[in-house]
C-alpha cells in the first residue's frame, strides 16, 4: 500500500486504545535513509519485535514525513503504558537496541524509549453527533 491508497488496520477480539508518539530525528538523509532500513523487516531486531509484544502491545506503527517520525501503539484497554514501557526497558537487547537508534535521532545518548518517544495529546476525533 502507499500514502494515498492508505494503510489496512488490524482488527483484535479484545476492545483496544491506541497511543500516538513523535520522535525527531537528526536532518541528514544518509541517516535517515539508514534508519529506514533498519527498521524494515529484513533488518529489525527479532528479539525487539518479541519484546514489543511480551509486553502485551498488539501493534506498533511507525510513519515518516522529513526528520518527524510519528508512531501508533494499540493495545487492549487494561494496558498500563507506565509499567509496559518499565518492563520494555529491562528486555534482553533493548537497551543495545536504543543506544544502536539513538545516532539517528534527537536524543541524549543513553536514553530509554520512553525517554526519547513523546507522547502526543490527542486534539480531535470525528465526534459523535
Amino acid at each position: 500500500m502507499t500514502q494515498k491508497q492508505g494503510y489496512p488496520a488490524k482488527s483484535y477480539s479484545v476492545p483496544t486504545k491506541r497511543y500516538c508518539q513523535t520522535l525527531s530525528l537528526k536532518d541528514n538523509p544518509a541517516l535517515i535513509a539508514e534508519y529506514r532500513k533498519i527498521h524494515n523487516r529484513a533488518e529489525s531486531w527479532p528479539e525487539i519485535r518479541k519484546g514489543i509484544r511480551s509486553v502485551g502491545i498488539l501493534e506498533m506503527e511507525m510513519y515518516i514525513c522529513g526528520t518527524q517520525v510519528f508512531m501508533i501503539v494499540e493495545t487492549p484497554l487494561d494496558f498500563d503504558w507506565d509499567t509496559a514501557m518499565e518492563e520494555l526497558s529491562h528486555l534482553p537487547r533493548q537497551q543495545e537496541w536504543e543506544d544502536y537508534v539513538a545516532r539517528f535521532q534527537e536524543c541524549v545518548p543513553g536514553s530509554t524509549s520512553s525517554q526519547k518517544w513523546k507522547l502526543m495529546e490527542r486534539m480531535f476525533y470525528l465526534y459523535d453527533e
